[in-house]
């Protein structure tokens, strides 16, 4: 499926019953052989965790019932699923009875499932039960501040480097201001990028002028994690990395993909921004 096929930048009417063929999976190897991986061996874990603010469907006899959703999507799955295509979708239950909570929740998984090509775990959450947001996670330091001599923004992993020295660190580094733009509509995508990382130590200036070169550039969100990631390992080769990112949401929907070296990498807390 071509991606001008995709439901993003058009008019839609809003389904009225629901209809699993809305979901739009775009594949993920172009992306991936734009970064020199094209031989299915992909040097990272991860997943995308997708926050869903606006499910909604019918009880038995006919009261509506609402929650939010997460939805996990494997790093490995085929394809990725258009966000606009998401949202048709999980509008189209609107309208639809189902028995139970977790029938609705197998239900979307499936569906889910089918359009990634892996399967896709979906947890629904009540809305009456708080979700705990934070402004930065605990224990990551904050490099939007550091002094930047020629702030650039075009893609530029060239700005990458080490610090003079180099010596071996631990550390987890938080910036707020990545920005990059819908590869469709053209529209901004906010979000907050974390790195975390062992080996030696990076260039904080430099690191800034990196994410800030992405202000322009056009990607899906789950592309400029993994782009993230590959820089990195190539210029500044730590021994361990998981990168993140947790972008505001859109349409009721955010997308927070992270890829780790480690299994147990994640994408950490929900955010005050989401």
């Amino acid at each position: 499926m071509a991606l001008h096929d995709a439901p993003l930048g058009k008019s839609s009417e809003y389904p009225e019953h629901y209809d699993p063929t809305l979901l739009f999976p775009v594949a993920r190897q172009e992306n991936r052989r734009r970064l020199g991986l094209d031989d299915g061996r992909w040097p990272w874990f991860g997943e995308d965790l997708w926050q869903a603010w606006e499910v909604s469907w019918l009880r038995p006899g006919g009261v509506p019932a609402v929650a939010w959703a997460e939805i996990h999507v494997p790093a490995d799955s085929p394809s990725i699923i258009e966000s606009k295509s998401l949202k048709l979708y999980l509008n189209s239950l609107n309208q639809e009875v189902f028995a139970s909570p977790e029938r609705l929740r197998a239900v979307v998984s499936e569906d889910l499932s089918g359009a990634a090509g892996a399967p896709v775990r979906v947890q629904l959450r009540e809305v009456d039960t708080g979700a705990m947001a934070e402004g930065r996670p605990k224990g990551y330091e904050l490099i939007d501040d550091e002094p930047v001599a020629d702030v650039i923004y075009h893609y530029a992993p060239e700005s990458l480097r080490l610090r003079d020295g180099a010596e071996r660190v631990s550390e987890r580094l938080c910036s707020h201001l990545l920005k990059s733009n819908c590869p469709v509509t053209g529209q901004p995508d906010w979000g907050t990028l974390l790195i975390e990382y062992t080996g030696p130590r990076i260039d904080r200036s430099a690191l800034l002028r990196y994410i800030v070169s992405f202000r322009n550039k056009q990607d899906f969100h789950e592309h400029c994690v993994e782009t993230v990631f590959t820089d990195l390992m190539a210029r500044c080769k730590p021994e361990a990395l998981t990168v993140c990112a947790r972008y505001t949401r859109r349409g009721g929907l955010d997308i927070n993909p992270w890829r780790s070296t480690s299994p147990g990498g994640g994408a950490g807390p929900r955010l005050i921004r989401q």
